[in-house]
């Protein structure tokens, strides 16, 4: 029997005790998850290990109430007893007309390298170990991995649908500090997956490269002589916090509380006309299907500024009656400018360039104020000194209207594939 038939299995199970149960309607995930890693400790590979993780995910619904579980245990009395447990979750949830299961969802997703390759994850790690001693040897990689990920996964609905992923990966990630006698720079970190690792060097993966440099460059900082009004260039890690507040003012919360600022704004220009914002659900990792179970098709939220739809789930669309728009947990990509990072730093008279936004929970109508992480100060087109204790405030809506600039270099991790962007109008205090 192979994977996928044994999942198939796992799943059909799952649903006849369901239905045995008493459920309206259900849906049942049986996956496999497998993992090779090799991570690395304080600058020195650490431990070499594989995992497989089993899963059950259920969701059912009765006479309107809906509750969903997972499980780890796939024995036939764990399964039974979850069952059982999950029907009695569901009749004390709240009744409500919007709560509903997926119908008639078929597709087979599979990329990606399905097989780990030990040797390539042991000279990779290799490779980015003597990196960091050739060119930053101040750095401590106090944590960091390469891994190869594998799901296979089928998902079921008594309604009709039919969902396969085999889905490979590799997966990226490191976080660490700089240090120079008794100072010490923070905490820096990327992380991100690929859908090979041979055609570059491992430092040129999810910015590794940038961030280690940058990190040695923050050992030393300095706080603002004066507050300002400048502009900020982010950094593709900096500018995902931009890019997912707008995806979250567009989806479930924020369209059912009516707090969304852009639920009437539907074909109208809410962001520079540089800026365009398109799916990549079919990135590495990345799966083209919704936390609810729907297939969610390519699109493209943001066209030279216009927004062309809202994201609500099945659930969120039947509460609300606006369209159902399924988009996946992750996957998506800003195209590239038309200007070098360097022009675009040197455009600007006085500003930052800014490795991460803490904005905390901007006020419902986007305004914000925030620290500006890893982040360094420019004067007259020049990037000077990494900055120390310095907030920014400002509207985050404003920002994607104010961008004036866009990088031709991106960086991608799969979850995101982003440039750089220049934002005028910012205070800094």
């Amino acid at each position: 029997m192979t994977a996928q038939e044994l999942l198939q299995d796992r799943a059909e199970q799952a649903l006849e005790r369901m239905r045995a149960a008493g459920f309206d309607a259900s849906r049942a995930e049986a996956s496999v998850q497998a993992t090779t890693e090799l991570n690395v400790a304080h600058n020195e590979p650490s431990l070499l290990r594989s995992t497989v993780v089993e899963k059950l995910a259920l969701a059912g619904l009765v006479d309107g109430r809906m509750a969903t579980t997972e499980l780890t245990d796939l024995g036939n009395d764990a399964i039974a007893a979850a069952v059982s447990a999950l029907h009695v979750d569901a009749l004390a949830a709240p009744q409500d007309e919007a709560n509903t299961i997926c119908a008639g969802q078929v597709a087979e997703m599979a990329h990606g390298p399905l097989e780990a390759d030990q040797a390539l994850i042991a000279d990779k790690v290799a490779e980015l170990l003597a990196f960091r001693a050739r060119e930053v040897p101040t750095v401590m990689l106090e944590e960091a991995s390469i891994a190869h990920q594998r799901l296979d996964a089928r998902l079921l609905s008594s309604s009709g649908s039919a969902i396969g992923r085999r889905i490979g990966c590799y997966q990226l990630a490191m976080m660490g500090t700089a240090k120079e006698g008794k100072r010490t720079s923070s905490f820096n970190y990327t992380q991100g997956r690929a859908a090979e690792l041979e055609s570059q060097s491992i430092e040129r993966h999810a910015g590794m490269d940038l961030v280690l440099r940058d990190t040695v460059r923050q050992v030393h900082t300095q706080p603002l002589a004066a507050r300002f009004v400048g502009d900020v260039v982010l950094t593709p890690l900096a500018a995902a916090s931009l890019f997912s507040w707008l995806l979250s003012q567009v989806a479930d919360m924020q369209l059912i509380a009516g707090s969304s600022l852009y639920r009437e704004r539907v074909g109208h220009a809410i962001a520079s006309p540089l800026l365009s914002l398109r799916s990549r659900f079919d990135g590495p990792g990345n799966s083209a299907m919704s936390a609810d179970g729907c297939v969610a098709a390519p699109m493209e939220l943001l066209r030279a500024g216009q927004l062309t739809c809202l994201t609500p789930s099945l659930y969120a669309s039947r509460k609300t009656g606006l369209a159902h728009v399924p988009v996946a947990a992750e996957g998506w990509e800003v195209p590239a400018g038309h200007s070098a990072l360097a022009e675009l730093v040197g455009g600007v008279r006085q500003g930052a360039l800014v490795g991460g936004l803490s904005m905390g929970d901007p006020a419902p109508n986007g305004d914000f104020s925030g620290v500006i992480k890893n982040s360094f100060l420019i004067e007259g087109g020049s990037v000077g000194p990494a900055l120390r204790e310095t907030m920014i405030s400002g509207n985050i809506a404003r920002m994607l209207q104010d961008v004036q600039g866009i990088s031709r270099e991106r960086i991608d991790t799969a979850a995101w594939c982003l440039p750089w962007l220049r934002i005028g109008g910012l205070h800094f205090i």
